[in-house]
């Protein structure tokens, strides 16, 4: 004869409740995470447009002071450049609306760098180029830095710890623009390996063809070994030292004793609870990507947006200027958004 367990009703009705407050503490993580990004998001949009305003000076008075060179300058003659650099009007709170307007509509208005062209044409002509070069070599060395940095500490007190580390911290000793110059140096002037400057040759044509490709690959390549260069190591130093410490915990042990393959333990186990100082890291480093890297775009002559950031704020030129921070800053807190949410998934204790 056969018995059969009937589950009690109170203990049914305690799995539905438990599962039902992870469901809402999950809904309002989501909700707080939200709502602390629009709050973020306003103080940012507000802080983009004071900034500018507080700088000494104006496009304008650099305008004139070319002009006085050649004599006085009248006040219609000032009147005149002003109106043609489309320099706001108005008392504070008046430009403020109207800057709130211009940011709903994506309208940035004229360049005064790069005057008759558009915000809108110059950084969608920079921001491509930016996002190729540094967010791909950003996420490849996240990848390879985080890979090494697991296998340096599963295999702590070898040479496979050794040569890791102590090789990324050396690479990492050298600032941006140092390591440029030394592979524009050598790579670049002396072997002739590589282009010296720009993101095509003088005779491409930007294009979606198989050329043009071949070719911005190509000049892409030393600025590309400079960011992974220095970047490298800080993933692999930064990994390492948070798994190390994850690989005394009871629940690795306890995976080791029953038989699990290392590889397993090292990555779905070890490595996925170490890895959200990581995490936090790359968000912050993904979110940065859109800025560029101004000092190698500098050295390079790479035309991305850390090169024309550096124009604009050389220039004084406020409507690049606040079109440029604020894509920098909604791009790094969108960034810290979808890590706040991976890390409610990897982890759910952070819920709380």
């Amino acid at each position: 004869m056969t018995s059969v367990t009937v589950a009690p009703r109170g203990a049914e009705a305690k799995t539905t409740d438990a599962g039902s407050r992870r469901r809402g503490n999950a809904a309002g993580y989501v909700l707080r995470k939200i709502g602390l990004f629009v709050l973020t998001l306003w103080a940012a949009v507000t802080i983009n447009f004071i900034l500018p305003r507080l700088m000494p000076g104006s496009p304008a008075d650099a305008a004139l002071a070319r002009l006085a060179q050649n004599g006085p300058v009248s006040e219609a003659t000032k009147a005149a450049i002003e109106v043609q650099l489309g320099l706001p009007s108005g008392n504070l709170f008046e430009q403020y609306i109207a800057y709130l307007g211009q940011v709903v509509r994506l309208d940035f208005g004229v360049s005064y760098t790069f005057y008759p062209q558009t915000v809108a044409e110059l950084v969608s002509t920079a921001l491509p180029y930016t996002l190729v070069l540094v967010g791909v070599v950003t996420i490849v060395a996240f990848i390879i830095g985080t890979l090494l940095g697991v296998l340096a500490a599963w295999k702590r007190g070898t040479w496979l710890d050794t040569l890791p580390t102590l090789g990324g911290a050396f690479a990492s000793a050298f600032p941006y623009f140092w390591t440029a110059l030394l592979l524009l140096f050598f790579a670049g002037y002396v072997w002739r390996l590589f282009p010296t400057s720009g993101a095509y040759g003088p005779t491409a044509t930007p294009s979606f063809t198989w050329d043009f490709f071949v070719d911005a690959l190509y000049h892409s390549i030393l600025p590309a070994l400079t960011i992974l260069i220095t970047s490298l190591g800080g993933w692999i130093l930064g990994m390492r030292n948070t798994m190390i410490p994850t690989l005394g915990d009871d629940y690795v042990t306890f995976a080791e004793a029953n038989g699990l393959k290392p590889r397993v333990v090292a990555l779905r186990y070890a490595a996925r609870n170490a890895i959200l100082p990581n995490l936090t890291s790359f968000g912050l480093a993904l979110g940065g990507v859109v800025g560029g890297s101004i000092l190698v775009e500098q050295v390079f002559g790479y035309p991305g947006v850390g090169y024309l950031l550096f124009n604009a704020v050389t220039n004084q030129d406020y409507p690049l200027m606040q079109a440029l921070f604020l894509m920098i800053t909604l791009s790094v807190l969108v960034a810290n958004f979808i890590v706040d949410i991976l890390y409610g998934v990897l982890d759910p204790r952070t819920r709380r």
